[in-house]
């Protein structure tokens, strides 16, 4: 049997590789207390990644592109005090975060934007369209 190649399968497996590396340096952390989980897609025009970021303000996360990854970090706040308050349950994660994801090489890095809405962060990469496949006719010489 043979198996289609699926290039956005292998930029997933080298994003978990990414990851199990930070979680390994970071002493079993992937980045600091928590790994948000994210969804990708794409279509004709871009690349999404949807990450969830529930409670993290804007000016505390930080997107990176170099050498072809994508680094998104940050740090969820605890609203409590943790040494002077009782609680019960702490069920809720804080503190810093950071995912990696490999940038195939038809995103244009110029065009990368950000948006948080309602906890979700969106991050587009546009494709550069100059690399889509050409049909070349053959002539008689």
């Amino acid at each position: 049997m043979i198996a289609r190649w699926d290039p956005l399968k292998d930029i997933l497996n080298l994003s978990d590789r990414v990851n199990n590396i930070f979680r390994d340096v970071n002493g079993g952390e992937s980045g600091g207390q928590w790994t948000p989980p994210v969804d990708i897609y794409e279509n004709d025009d871009e690349l999404v990644i949807l990450a969830e970021l529930p409670g993290v303000a804007e000016d505390s996360i930080d997107i990176q592109v170099n050498d072809g990854l994508l680094l998104i970090r940050g740090e969820k706040q605890s609203p409590i005090d943790k040494d002077s308050e009782s609680y019960y349950r702490l069920e809720r994660p804080f503190g810093k975060f950071a995912r990696s994801f490999s940038v195939p090489s038809s995103v244009d890095v110029s065009k990368v934007s950000a948006a948080l809405k309602d906890g979700v962060l969106t991050v587009v990469l546009k494709k550069d369209n100059s690399s889509k496949s050409v049909t070349i006719k053959v002539t008689k010489d």
